[in-house]
């Protein structure tokens, strides 16, 4: 029994409102969030104070109940699955970690370092380098089974490649981070990164766990199905609380810089492109179906923004650039990747012409 629960794929629906309309929900943090900040300035000195050993506990909780729902949906016992399409895998593993972070410091180096650094402020570019190289380390975790849906993707394959990017990313993300901070010359604060590591991704991903595994064995799937619809609204309520209180403490940077956020978001753009091009042409020519190759591109371009939001947040502070960028790749997110969805799925004839001949 508990292997057919292990190999089902979670029933994934369509994108719900929240979703769909995220860009907007965003901008209207942005708005809040300023108006806030600027009215009530005490109160948010008073709540960026609230930290211990360098992390903020109220968005630490808040970034918990965030993270957990999108947690429980992955299912180790997928990883099974992985030699079924050991190419798509391959091609995946390949772009999320050999490429995308490396990539991002590339594209963060040519324009917030040198194309973009007269319009922005000269004290926050290494931040907003650090920002973009936190938000590539991250590979999408929640939203990749919308976008796979969306496209028809495999959800064996999704669910599979989901579960095995979550293992690497607890081994990964502090190497990474660093050896890139570094590499751009940022110092980097080794014991506030393993511990945003080992709160934002070792212990949830180890209480959601426990907690699924509990849940299955007690109602089985349409439990599970109906915890994490019960939990989405708080998730949901958790981020955008999250991005008000990240405005309101940026609200000075917006007002004084609003071309920021704009010159942000070319660097990111050009890489969700890239990456997920570069994907779903590997996985043609190594002649993967399109079902395999639609979520493995979307995984490379969509970003565990969670996860860099509650890093850069631990690592550099409410104020920072760094915090600021990450938040940028929630803003765009949706348009982008519905974009990417479009674009796949309007080349499926050209894709499988490709298995055709081959």
């Amino acid at each position: 029994m508990s292997t057919a629960v292990a190999q089902t794929p979670a029933r994934v629906p369509g994108m719900s409102l929240f979703e769909r309309w995220l860009t907007l929900w965003v901008f209207l943090c942005i708005v809040a969030g300023v108006l806030l900040g600027q009215t009530f300035p005490a109160l948010f000195q008073a709540i960026g104070r609230m930290e211990y050993a360098r992390v903020n506990l109220p968005v630490g909780a808040l970034i918990w109940v965030m993270i957990v729902p999108m947690l429980l949906r992955i299912d180790f016992g997928a990883l099974g699955q992985v030699r079924a399409h050991w190419r798509g895998i391959g091609v995946t593993l390949f772009v999320n970690w050999a490429v995308k972070p490396f990539s991002m410091a590339l594209l963060g180096w040519l324009f917030i370092r040198h194309l973009f650094a007269p319009l922005l402020p000269a004290e926050q570019l290494d931040s907003y380098i650090a920002g973009l190289i936190l938000l590539a380390a991250a590979p999408c975790t929640a939203m990749v089974f919308v976008w796979s849906r969306l496209t028809g993707g495999d959800p064996y394959f999704t669910l599979s490649q989901v579960a095995l990017n979550d293992v690497i990313m607890v081994l990964a993300f502090a190497p990474i981070v660093a050896l890139l901070l570094g590499v751009a010359s940022i110092s980097v604060p080794w014991d506030t990164l393993l511990t945003s590591v080992v709160l934002y991704i070792a212990v949830p991903l180890a209480i959601a766990q426990l907690w699924r595994r509990h849940v299955l064995a007690a109602g089985g799937r349409g439990a599970l199905d109906a915890l994490l619809a019960a939990l989405q609204p708080w998730s949901v309520i958790a981020l955008l609380a999250t991005l008000v209180l990240l405005f309101a403490f940026q609200g000075n940077a917006i007002i004084e810089q609003p071309l920021v956020i704009a010159l942000l978001a070319v660097p990111i753009l050009i890489q969700v492109l890239f990456n997920s091009g570069l994907a779903y042409w590997l996985n043609r020519r190594l002649g993967e179906k399109h079902s395999v190759a639609c979520p493995s591109a979307l995984i490379g371009a969509s970003n565990f923004f969670e996860l860099a939001v509650a890093a850069a947040i631990s690592l550099f502070g409410f104020e920072s650039g760094a915090a600021l960028a990450t938040v940028v790749g929630v803003l765009i997110e949706v348009p982008v990747m519905l974009l990417v969805v479009k674009v796949v799925n309007g080349s499926r004839g050209w894709y499988e012409a490709g298995d055709r001949t081959s």
